[in-house]
């Protein structure tokens, strides 16, 4: 059975994500994701991935796996969804049950002291890529200074002031709601 030419196919899929997961080890996925679906295999526009991964966060479930579930359903039906979690969560799977057994084994000689700092780094890597996508898809998508304040203060309340996300969340979704009600559309 052919594929039309407008839909990647199941071994792109694959492949696409597990490349994703490959590079993303250690945080960063939505940032490769953006990168690999939107940049480089044009499957969708910065919109399209934005409410994709706003919905993946709003289901239950690791963001990240429901972004990739989202994204396959969307290009090729349920068994694109099996194809981009199988990409997604196949090499890192690997390398966390061979990393696993290695320290299990060598927990008592300390022969793993390199790893704490390695997954230090990553976490510093995953920050900074989180970083540059956010400041990429705001400079792209946020337009008037109501969305722009309301990033501001959901941004200062939460990597800032140190509240809890559920907290803001439940304050500023209705407010930023009322507000989008309120103003006149462009």
């Amino acid at each position: 059975m052919a594929t039309p030419p407008d839909r990647p196919s199941l071994r792109s899929l694959f492949i696409s994500f597990l490349s994703i997961g490959m590079m993303s080890f250690g945080g960063g996925l939505a940032a490769w994701t953006r990168r690999e679906v939107v940049q480089k295999r044009n499957w969708l526009d910065d919109r399209q991935f934005l409410s994709g991964y706003a919905l993946s966060q709003l289901v239950p479930g690791a963001t990240n796996v429901n972004l990739a579930v989202f994204i396959g359903t969307l290009m090729r039906g349920p068994i694109g969804a099996v194809a981009c979690l199988a990409g997604l969560t196949a090499l890192p799977v690997a390398i966390i049950l061979v990393v696993g057994t290695l320290y299990l084994r060598t927990q008592s000689t300390g022969t793993m002291a390199w790893l704490s700092g390695a997954l230090t780094g990553m976490g510093a890597v995953a920050i900074g890529l989180n970083l540059g996508t956010g400041f990429r898809l705001a400079q792209r998508n946020l337009r008037g200074i109501v969305p722009i304040g309301i990033t501001a203060v959901v941004t200062v309340a939460i990597g800032i002031l140190g509240f809890p996300l559920v907290s803001v969340l439940v304050v500023m979704l209705p407010v930023s709601l009322l507000i989008a009600w309120l103003l006149p559309r462009p």
